[in-house]
């Protein structure tokens, strides 16, 4: 439970930090995204809700931009739980369709709720609404692959070690 407290503690420390950023607030929102798959790597599915929940209210509480903090719930922080999930999918393309959907019913939430925040920094050519799903679906098959592959270092790397302290 220490460890899911920590890791909790850590996403709202990167939530912070996005707030704070300049530039790159998604990115750092999408790393804080990380600390809830330690969770459930290390403690279970069970243990990934409750880093994603605590980080996720606290932030909603404590920092100065919320918006950074209703990306982290409505995506960020949800999708390692989300991911385990649909990755006990036995067929292949059943998983990246239910993974596709469930980033687009994300993606559209963001779009209707925070699309004001947001879409005023882009281009106006990237404002319609089939550029931003064409670039999101883009975007979140190279974020998939690379937190797949995030994942798997964690379980190699850090898992491992943390377990042989335990």
């Amino acid at each position: 439970m220490a460890l899911v407290g920590v890791l909790a503690g850590m996403s709202l420390v990167f939530l912070y930090l996005s707030s704070l950023s300049p530039t790159a607030q998604l990115g750092i929102v999408a790393i804080a995204g990380l600390f809830p798959a330690g969770a459930v790597v290390s403690a279970g599915l069970g243990a990934g809700f409750f880093c994603y929940g605590a980080a996720g209210l606290l932030g909603l509480l404590l920092l100065p931009d919320k918006a950074n903090a209703l990306l982290y719930l409505i995506f960020f922080g949800l999708w390692p739980m989300v991911k385990s999930l649909l990755e006990r999918l036995r067929s292949r393309a059943a998983e990246w369709i239910a993974k596709l959907a469930v980033f687009n019913a994300a993606l559209t939430l963001c779009y209707v709720v925070l699309g004001e925040l947001f879409l005023p920094f882009l281009p106006k050519a990237l404002t319609a609404a089939w550029m931003v799903y064409a670039a999101g679906n883009a975007a979140f098959v190279v974020y998939d692959i690379g937190f797949s592959k995030l994942i798997a270092f964690y379980v190699a790397r850090v898992d491992r070690v943390l377990r042989k302290a335990a």
